[in-house]
């Protein structure tokens, strides 16, 4: 079982800038992918970022040109990056990771970090 925790968010103005991290109990090198998702009140949780192992990396149309994920193999560490806030964006985060073993795809959560982004 894959741990993660969660660092960073928080409140800031729009235009703004924040930074999530995401430390794994395992070398995230095993891991197919990682990715954040965020989840704003009465909303469905939706895919922000993601980055498989490939470092190939995949965006949410909202977030694209602002948001940039980055993994640290080294660290075992995944981040993400976000300029330009909106209110928008105001959401709980959520880091995710995703195995595959023997046919079988596995997600683990983080706890969620909190973003709020003022007008």
């Amino acid at each position: 079982q894959v741990q993660l925790v969660e660092s960073g968010g928080g409140l800031v103005q729009a235009g703004g800038s924040l930074r999530l991290s995401c430390a794994a109990s395992e070398s995230i090198s095993s891991i197919n992918a990682m990715a954040w998702y965020r989840q704003a009140p009465g909303k469905e949780r939706e895919l922000v970022a993601q980055i498989p192992s490939d470092g190939s990396t995949n965006y949410a149309d909202s977030v694209k040109g602002r948001f940039t994920i980055s993994r640290d193999n080294a660290k075992n560490t995944v981040s993400l990056q976000m300029n330009n806030l909106k209110p928008e964006d105001t959401a709980v985060y959520y880091c995710a990771a995703t195995l595959e073993r023997r046919g079988v795809t596995y997600t683990y959560w983080g706890q969620g970090n909190q973003v709020t982004v003022s007008s």
